[in-house]
């Protein structure tokens, strides 16, 4: 078996990453969630989706994986990704003017297979400020 060259395995990594993005979408809105924002760039790196849940701003990391993939998608937030996140979070909440708001850290973990959703699972509040040190402990069932 021959690899493909790097830029092909790139662009289909980034293709399948643009599409989960566009299916945790659409399971946000179904679950009542209004998207503000899209692939938010600060300085430290970028946040997939910023939503408003009532009065919780929520910041959405969006990891989406084949179905052969050896591991839950969301393994892939570690501290170092989850740091990133929250200082992209807070530069965010600096553009917007700093208000006074809620804010929380979801997860939307997405699994395909041929183009096709198998799994989705929407982690709310799947990690803190507070708990950057260790691994992601998630409950036993996600929120949707």
């Amino acid at each position: 078996m021959v690899d493909a060259p790097f830029a092909v395995r790139r662009s289909a990594h980034l293709r399948l990453g643009r599409r989960g993005e566009r299916l945790a979408q659409r399971l946000l809105r179904e679950l009542g969630l209004d998207l503000l924002v899209r692939n938010y760039r600060g300085p430290n790196g970028e946040i997939d989706l910023v939503a408003r849940d009532g009065e919780v701003l929520c910041f959405v990391e969006v990891k989406t994986r084949r179905r052969h993939a050896h591991s839950r998608p969301a393994d892939a937030v570690g501290r170092a990704k989850r740091r990133r996140i929250v200082r992209t979070a807070h530069r965010y909440l600096r553009d917007i003017g700093s208000p006074q708001i809620r804010y929380r850290f979801d997860i939307v973990e997405l699994v395909l297979h041929e183009g096709r959703l198998l799994d989705a699972r929407y982690w709310r509040q799947a990690f803190s400020e507070e708990d950057m040190r260790g691994s992601l402990r998630f409950p036993s069932t996600p929120d949707a």
